[in-house]
């Protein structure tokens, strides 16, 4: 695999892992700018559908203007493991946000592409020294909060860990480049700067409609209206995932030990009923 990234999108080659909601929509960011893009997903169902669901989401981006219609596509190829994949000059997991899988999948890639190629993890909450502690190569590892949908977010974080090489985030900070995204460098720690705050928030907005004195559709209007937020906490945890946001709680309470990131109950069972958001068509709203 390639040892540098370059500074032009024209002929970057990306392995991205995990074919959920952020893998999706970071590889429709990818190939949106020439990227190939190679998407790794052990689940049949997810890898069969992969392709279908980035040319929905390229269209959707297209009709946003979030992309520029008729411009270049990178090659989007589809495999079950990484020994489909060829070379790369950078590898994203991006897989649900739990430590052990986390942990287990960066070990592999790790010890499949060596110490030059930035092993990116697109956790939003896990520290990344805890990630890269078991990796063979824990300098190449770096964390990337990409956020949802990512080809309409401009702005990421960047989160070197305390072994991650000055090399790793120069050659990540060109593939954002590549990429039209602004890095902005964070500690690393529970939830990093986004997460910490806003998760915090919109578990605080779940408590407020569990205790009866709001609406969903209420808190959204006035932290829209009053707060100039762009859609409303509940909208957004919508986005996230509701399953993926009681995961990322989850992870910031064991932590942090702070009882506001213990998932509110009517979150965890909105999890359980299987209304997790955007992607199940019903979660605080109704899709």
């Amino acid at each position: 695999m390639n040892d540098h990234v370059s500074q032009s999108a024209g002929g970057m080659r990306l392995i991205i892992v995990g074919a959920g909601v952020m893998g999706i929509s970071i590889a429709t960011l990818a190939v949106s700018r020439g990227v190939r893009v190679s998407l790794v997903d052990n689940d049949p169902d997810k890898a069969a559908s992969a392709p279908d669901r980035v040319a929905g989401e390229v269209r959707l981006a297209t009709l946003l203007k979030a992309i520029t219609a008729g411009a270049p596509r990178g090659e989007l190829v589809v495999t079950g493991s990484l020994a489909g994949c060829g070379p790369a000059d950078a590898v994203i997991e991006a897989i649900t946000e739990v430590a052990d899988d986390k942990i287990r999948v960066l070990k592999e890639v790790s010890s499949a592409v060596g110490g030059h190629v930035p092993l990116i993890t697109n956790t939003s909450s896990i520290p990344v020294d805890e990630l890269a502690a078991g990796v063979p190569h824990p300098e190449a590892v770096l964390g990337i909060h990409f956020m949802n949908p990512a080809y309409l977010i401009p702005t990421v974080e960047m989160i070197p860990g305390s072994r991650t090489s000055a090399g790793t985030v120069q050659r990540a900070t060109a593939l954002l480049a590549a990429l039209g995204r602004t890095g902005v460098v964070v500690g690393d720690g529970p939830g990093f700067v986004t997460s910490r705050l806003s998760h915090r928030l919109i578990n605080d907005a779940v408590r407020i409609v569990e205790e009866g004195r709001a609406t969903a559709e209420d808190v959204d209007l006035l932290m829209q209206g009053c707060l100039r937020h762009a859609v409303g906490p509940l909208r957004t945890a919508d986005l996230i995932g509701l399953d993926n946001l009681a995961d990322s709680l989850a992870i910031l309470f064991a932590r942090t030990g702070e009882e506001s990131f213990r998932p509110a109950e009517l979150l965890l069972r909105k999890v359980a009923a299987g209304d997790h958001g955007r992607k199940s068509g019903r979660g605080f709203y109704t899709y």
